[in-house]
């Protein structure tokens, strides 16, 4: 995932989950065909295209709820389609990407450092699709609309009562380049401005300028757990992975402690992203 540099090797799609779209899909051309509809049928019934249903019931792609209801009630299953909504709902984000999820549910205090592009947390749907959009080999739309979905569905850590503490520091780098286009850009400085307002959220700049770095050698977080754990994630290329061992975890806490001591303050971070949006 791209989260700091968490780039699609976090968001792998080689998972648990494409086995059971794949299996729900052969379920639903179980019934139809038992109900002696053909695919074109069913997807006039449903108000959904042949190429869909076909879509669906190869397993590839992923059937929102309102499908499975209507199909459900098509093909008379008596409530069997629509009983793998939850299943679907869970598979719907690579396993990688629900095991951070649970992470941050559970973290009193998330600390990140993001050096590459703007932290996953931060991104808007936007930007984050232009991401995806440039990630070579390249995705599939049905493979970064899902990617895309799922970086959003994390950001219910922003919502979160009790509120944890989020603190993130951005490298002056990633708020001038214009992934996606100048109005994406914007809008997402427009986004971490508001972010910043609230209570539990700090975001700080780390000027290109700065003698001073203790972030160089590349992204990272560190997450404080409500059992008083605390965990790290380190960020490279093709390689993302947690990181649960005292020594490295203190290691990765003392430089992102000082990454934020040499970053501009928040208040001070402010004024720079209003700066920059202005000139954008």
């Amino acid at each position: 995932m791209i989260d700091g540099t968490e780039e699609d090797h976090e968001f792998g799609l080689e998972d648990d989950s494409g086995a059971v779209i794949a299996a729900v899909g052969r379920q639903i051309k179980l019934w139809r065909e038992a109900a002696g509809l053909r695919a074109a049928e069913l997807g006039l019934i449903i108000g959904y295209s042949e190429n869909l249903v076909f879509k669906v019931e190869g397993g590839r792609r992923i059937p929102k709820p309102e499908f499975l209801d209507k199909t459900d009630a098509a093909v008379g299953a008596n409530g069997k389609v629509s009983a793998m909504k939850k299943d679907v709902e869970e598979a719907r984000y690579p396993r990688k990407v629900r095991d951070l999820a649970k992470l941050e549910a559970e973290a009193i205090e998330l600390g990140a450092y993001a050096g590459v592009v703007i932290h996953g947390l931060l991104q808007t749907e936007e930007y984050a699709r232009a991401l995806y959009a440039q990630r070579r080999p390249a995705y599939t739309e049905d493979d970064i609309e899902r990617l895309v979905a799922a970086r959003m569905a994390r950001q219910v850590v922003f919502d979160r009562r009790p509120a944890p503490l989020l603190t993130f520091v951005q490298e002056e780098a990633t708020l001038r380049r214009r992934t996606g286009g100048r109005m994406v850009l914007r809008r997402q400085l427009e986004h971490l401005l508001e972010l910043s307002q609230l209570r539990h959220v700090e975001i700080q700049v780390m000027p290109m300028d700065a003698e001073e770095h203790a972030g160089l050698g590349g992204s990272h977080r560190v997450l404080r757990l409500k059992d008083g754990k605390t965990v790290g994630h380190n960020e490279v290329q093709l390689i993302s992975g947690l990181i649960t061992d005292p020594r490295q975890v203190q290691i990765l806490e003392m430089r992102y402690n000082l990454i934020r001591s040499q970053a501009l303050t928040p208040r001070l971070s402010r004024e720079f992203i209003e700066k920059l949006l202005g000139e954008t």
